[in-house]
């Protein structure tokens, strides 16, 4: 049974009227992630044939690094058509119209405009439905721009600007790196996430962890290039102190949460079923996840640390300052071995992503997520609470939590959630894998065409997975235009009529499948 909306007069809102005539103020329930689509490129580089090509040592980047495969795109591809295809097709098909959109925000730190933003970009799929009322612009700070917008659409839903209908957060970048060591950690890719009510994955209120600093560890400040400056060693210092403080601060947060309700207990790793780290390469999360273990131990009162013991290891550092042991390779050996058991069970299952495609970006964390649902069974994902670390060079940083559903039933979001990600695997595995020199070749190109006008893009476009949008021109004035690939796409399962009723959307809108195939941006 198609979803049915309501109509603009049944639109559900968070004011209630009161006998009187005043309004109140309410929470929606169970605000978050309803769905989410995920698109990576159609082409992808083995590290390890990029490891002989490069002629390093054998296991640098599949080892050192962690990573296996590393997507990339073609001059066919930029920020605007990732996010084109990816809010596209989640719109298509999860079936949401047009009209039930209210705000859409992308996170991105891939500028190719320092007026015009993506989002601005995005509005061409709604104009045939007449729905110009959506609030959300581009959100910028290196990978945490995706995170902030999906935070302000959770406040807005959470507001009194809220109208009823969802908020669409659109998470895109493609990491491309300067010939040398860096280059390997790219990636490329956009997730967008519709976020609502009653959904799938519920941000728990309340329950979050934030640190910002100025730092110099990453950034972009040569606008005619696409590569970032970066101080490796900064870079590290600042994510595993970014991820102490708002860890910290997480874990006071929640236990005040519960002393409100009578209960005194100390958060630790134990209390989250999954954890899902930003990933610049998969080595630094599991020494990151090793790095909450020794938070743990620092803020538990009587540590195990006898042979075998939760903390077996960490006896030496009892007194240490934390911003002292960032590069201390005997302790990160030892918290990385105490912790190997419960890294291997709640973080291990979302790199599957990460080590197949590489750093995303503003992405990296929500492929982290789709990969730990992907790889989950449904009735194991149920009521699971999920931490989540999200990293921006810069620096912003935040830790906070989702707790899933515990509606499982076919038709619930859940059930959809976790029905329109298994086929992730097959997915990566259909991608075409090319030559290290083809790779090395679309890297000059790019870099040789990086804010061209005018110009056509040569890449071929046979090979580019159905729906996907892809740039076919450049004019004079640098003004793009953008084609679709046949949008011919397998629709996700239908959800039961109840689900997302909460939503509702103008009746007889045109869908975005119907639209034109071409874009022109003016």
């Amino acid at each position: 049974m198609k979803r049915k909306y309501r109509g603009e007069n049944n639109m559900p809102s968070s004011m209630t009227q009161a006998r009187n005539g005043e309004y109140h103020h309410h929470w929606p329930s169970d605000v978050g992630i309803v769905a989410m689509e995920v698109y990576f490129p159609a082409q992808y580089v083995s590290q390890e044939e990029l490891e002989k090509f490069d002629g390093v040592s054998s296991g640098k980047y599949t080892i050192g690094l962690g990573q296996t495969r590393m997507g990339f795109c073609t001059d066919r591809e930029d920020i605007n058509s990732l996010c084109l295809t990816a809010v596209h097709n989640l719109m298509e098909r999860n079936r949401v119209p047009p009209g039930a959109v209210g705000r859409l925000e992308v996170g991105t730190e891939t500028i190719i405009d320092k007026s015009k933003s993506v989002k601005t970009v995005l509005m061409r799929l709604f104009e045939a439905s007449g729905n110009t009322d959506i609030e959300g612009i581009d959100t910028t700070n290196a990978c945490y721009g995706g995170t902030a917008a999906l935070f302000n659409a959770i406040n807005w839903i959470e507001s009194s600007s809220w109208d009823g209908r969802f908020a669409i957060v659109v998470a895109g970048d493609i990491a491309v790196y300067a010939t040398g060591n860096a280059r390997p950690t790219g990636g490329a890719g956009a997730i967008a996430m519709l976020v609502g009510p009653n959904a799938a994955l519920v941000v728990e209120r309340g329950l979050r962890g934030t640190h910002m600093q100025h730092a110099y560890d990453f950034y972009k400040p040569d606008m005619s290039s696409e590569y970032p400056c970066v101080d490796g060693k900064l870079s590290i210092q600042c994510y595993l102190g970014a991820l102490d403080k708002c860890y910290q601060r997480y874990c006071h947060k929640a236990e005040a949460a519960a002393i409100k309700e009578g209960v005194t207990e100390r958060i630790c790793i134990d209390d989250f079923d999954a954890l899902c780290f930003h990933t610049p390469y998969c080595k630094l999360v599991q020494k990151s996840f090793g790095r909450l273990a020794f938070n743990d131990f620092l803020r538990d009162p009587s540590p195990d640390t006898t042979q075998g013991g939760r903390y077996c290891g960490l006896e030496g550092y009892r007194e240490s300052k934390r911003e002292d042991t960032f590069f201390d390779k005997v302790l990160e050996k030892a918290a990385m071995a105490c912790s190997k058991a419960d890294y291997e069970k709640k973080t291990k299952p979302s790199l599957h992503m990460a080590t197949n495609v590489g750093n995303m970006y503003t992405p990296s964390l929500y492929g982290g997520l789709a990969s730990l649902i992907a790889s989950s069974s449904l009735d194991g994902l149920v009521n699971q609470k999920i931490g989540m670390f999200s990293y921006g060079s810069g620096l912003a940083s935040s830790f906070f939590s989702f707790r899933v559903s515990k509606d499982s039933s076919q038709g619930s979001p859940l059930y959809s959630l976790h029905h329109s990600l298994s086929d992730l695997q097959k997915r990566l595995e259909s991608r075409a894998c090319v030559a290290p020199s083809t790779f090395a070749e679309a890297m000059k190109l790019r870099e040789d065409t990086h804010h061209l006008a005018k110009y056509t893009p040569v890449g071929p476009t046979e090979a580019l997975f159905p729906g996907t949008w892809y740039l076919t021109y450049v004019d004079e004035m640098h003004r793009r235009t953008y084609s679709r690939t046949d949008g011919t796409i397998v629709t996700r399962p239908q959800q039961s009529e109840s689900s997302l009723t909460s939503i509702p959307a103008k009746k007889a809108i045109v869908s975005p499948a119907k639209m034109a195939n071409t874009v022109p941006v003016v």
